[in-house]
């Protein structure tokens, strides 16, 4: 196997590091996505415990474990109490605007991961077209009857590709999977936001 990757050539390096950041990336996001869906999950029940008690100060109790809490639920919560005087419209407009302030950073690092994702097939077709120049002298400076003299520069160029399109394909679909959980979590959230603060506001 590391004898097929040195037939890659010096490309294989950019390759390497972006099969590393790729990776690196995805273990991160899945990390970083399950603690924020397990604190909003915490927050949620912390929520319903404060609505369902007999306290008449729930608002002020809410309101306080909106600022303690670190998540993204409580920040969108706490854009919807602000409002909580003015018109459903508007409470729901700043809740959305709250959740649209989010997305950022339950994004972070899916741009790079995008950029890995588009370098990679083109890093391939760099080793490929490469390979190819390195073989087309070989013809050139040694005819076409010496197969051997060939196989270095089209094993190039074949193995640079398979690496690229294998680090972009499964990147990809981590990118695409990563971009819609981001988007569920957020409508979430905002849903979550806007129910507590409609049962808040009856009671």
């Amino acid at each position: 196997m590391l004898e097929i990757l040195i037939k890659g050539g010096w490309l294989m390096i950019p390759l390497g590091i972006c099969s590393i950041l790729a990776l690196a990336i995805i273990i991160e996001r899945f990390i970083s996505l399950g603690m924020i869906e397990r604190r909003a999950d915490r927050f949620i029940e912390a929520m319903r415990a404060i609505l369902e008690s007999e306290d008449d100060r729930k608002l002020d109790k809410i309101t306080a474990l909106c600022e303690m809490t670190p998540s993204p639920l409580a920040r969108i919560l706490q854009a919807g109490i602000k409002r909580k005087d003015r018109s459903k419209e508007e409470i729901k407009e700043a809740i959305e605007d709250a959740g649209h302030l989010e997305v950022p950073s339950l994004e972070k690092n899916l741009r790079i991961l995008g950029t890995v994702v588009t370098i990679s097939p083109l890093l391939g077709l760099l080793g490929t077209v490469m390979g190819m120049i390195k073989a087309f002298n070989v013809i050139a400076a040694q005819g076409v009857g010496q197969p051997g003299a060939l196989a270095g520069g089209i094993a190039e160029a074949l193995i640079t590709t398979a690496v690229g399109l294998s680090i972009a394909i499964p990147g990809l679909i981590f990118y695409n999977y990563f971009t819609h959980r981001t988007d569920r979590l957020v409508r979430k959230l905002e849903n979550a936001s806007s129910e507590f603060l409609e049962s808040l506001m009856r009671r």
